[in-house]
């Protein structure tokens, strides 16, 4: 069994462009698109295949887009296996604006599940002749699926002895919280959705960090802070990496990315520190590369050189 096995409920088929400006009204002649699997679960599993590391995509998926999405994955070669379901799964579409810069990123709900099947996703992680390492459970819940999907998954998990990797945001976070995650990957916007607090500066940002895991939620949180770079806490360690100086192609995909190589330096034995370091070079990689492409492995070992972390 693979020791990473990450999970992923909302797929997509992402299809990704380019144009000068986006305007209303106007037709838009947009470069060639790209497409990529795409979806949170599937992104880290990506990164990790790529990285070298042992891992297993698990995700329902349905006509004709979820047909593509398997192709796509076996034609990079990451271990994967898909869930059937009755209804098509989702694409998403963004746009990079070369004028300026910015992606504008168009994400549909997805797919109804029906009880039958999201409860198969369970049963299938359940039935496992052995229990993952890691469990990364990433991206939204399409409907049909409880808002408490992510909580019975992780208290399965655990039960079966992997750590819980969580990355998702509103209701089914906080509810996955209460039952208590390894990891945690916030915003700096969802953590002040969880805890109701401005929380103004990097002190702030670490006491919180430090109050959910106090309450149980998780044991190490994960930052994202943006252009900011991020921060890693833990009941008794705590660090800060400034955003790596790159050329930006696209911000897609960058926070998978990070996510992913932090998990797969966990997986390697690393310390905190240096998994740390690991996820900021993938996440800073991701920024090179057009639309879903995630990061590049050589950009990895050439960035983690550069990442600085200083412990708070």
């Amino acid at each position: 069994m693979p020791a990473i096995l990450t999970v992923t409920m909302n797929p997509a088929l992402d299809l990704s462009t380019s144009v000068d400006q986006v305007m209303p009204t106007h037709k838009l002649r947009c470069a060639a698109a790209q497409i990529h699997p795409g979806g949170g679960g599937i992104n880290v599993a990506r990164v990790v295949h790529r990285l070298g590391g042992d891992c297993l995509a698990l995700y329902p998926a349905g006509g004709v887009t979820g047909q593509s999405l398997k192709q796509l994955l076996d034609a990079e070669q990451v271990p994967h296996r898909c869930i059937d379901i009755a209804a098509e799964t989702r694409e998403s579409f963004s746009v990079h604006e070369l004028s300026s810069g910015l992606d504008f990123r168009f994400v549909l709900p997805g797919p109804t599940l029906q009880a039958p099947e999201w409860q198969a996703c369970l049963a299938a992680i359940g039935s496992l002749p052995e229990a993952p390492r890691y469990l990364v459970a990433s991206g939204s819940l399409p409907p049909g699926v409880p808002v408490d999907f992510y909580a019975r998954l992780s208290a399965q998990a655990k039960a079966q002895g992997s750590h819980v990797v969580l990355d998702t945001s509103g209701p089914a976070l906080a509810a996955a919280l209460a039952e208590g995650v390894y990891l945690f990957k916030p915003s700096l916007r969802e953590l002040r959705d969880l805890t109701g607090q401005a929380l103004a500066d990097e002190a702030q940002w670490c006491a919180a960090a430090r109050q959910l895991i106090d309450q149980g939620q998780a044991q190490i949180v994960a930052l994202s802070l943006g252009e900011d770079g991020a921060m890693l806490v833990t009941a008794d360690q705590a660090w800060r990496a400034p955003a790596l100086q790159v050329t930006v192609a696209s911000t897609i995909g960058a926070g998978d990315s990070f996510l992913g190589g932090l998990v797969w330096a966990l997986n390697q034995g690393q310390d905190l520190s240096e998994a740390f370091r690991h996820g900021m070079a993938s996440g800073a990689a991701a920024l090179l590369s057009r639309g879903t492409t995630l990061c590049d492995p050589q950009d990895v070992a050439r960035l983690h050189q550069q990442v600085v972390l200083r412990s708070l």
